[in-house]
């Protein structure tokens, strides 16, 4: 668990380096969120509701690189996802999409690093020992996020792709959540980010 100090500076470090970021990259998010709105044919800025700290919900931010596709409902995506359009593919792999959750950040919904964010229905199921994930802010990015950096192209492989999500790479990622804030270290934050970074 995550002492008062350590709270203290990963909020601070966070505040510091969104409002930078978000100085710097609001021309690519605008070009982005333009690219993404006539790509998609919708608005190029994606909310949706998403489990937060203590299984609060919240709106997360992010630029739109998919198209609705009817009798297509899934929350998992896959390489192959035809919902993904080709400016969404660009905006994915080179982590533009992800950029507005900067302000997430910035106004303290989410952390630069920490458990991915996921839709109802995962990270508030959360019983017994497991539920001390749900103690942090979610992440931008961090270690399942790292791990699993191909998830797409995995889930792409298999026959099917939501079952596997459900019985393979959700168990492990709330392992390697778990781990991470029960041996918590602002360098370890530090190590992610820049492992991060290295992974675009």
């Amino acid at each position: 668990m995550l002492t008062t100090r350590q709270r203290i500076l990963k909020r601070l470090f966070d505040i510091g380096v969104s409002f930078l970021g978000l100085s710097l990259t609001w021309p690519i998010i605008l070009v982005g969120w333009l690219a993404a709105s006539i790509s998609t044919r919708a608005n190029g800025l994606f909310v949706q509701k998403r489990v937060g700290q203590h299984g609060k919900l919240f709106n997360v931010y992010k630029l739109r690189s998919m198209r609705d596709i009817a009798g297509v409902t899934t929350t998992v995506t896959s390489d192959n996802d035809m919902r993904v359009t080709c400016v969404g593919r660009v905006l994915r792999k080179l982590k533009i999409d992800e950029l507005p959750q900067l302000f997430n950040v910035l106004i303290g919904q989410m952390s630069l690093v920490g458990p991915r964010p996921d839709v109802p229905g995962y990270a508030d199921k959360l019983k017994g020992d497991d539920q001390i994930v749900l103690s942090v802010k979610p992440g931008v990015t961090g270690p399942a996020t790292i791990a699993f950096r191909h998830e797409e192209e995995i889930l792409a492989g298999v026959d099917d792709p939501e079952t596997y999500n459900i019985e393979v790479i959700w168990p492990e990622k709330v392992r390697l959540n778990r781990e991470y804030v029960q041996n918590y270290t602002f360098g370890k934050d530090l190590k992610y980010l820049f492992q991060t970074v290295l992974s675009i």
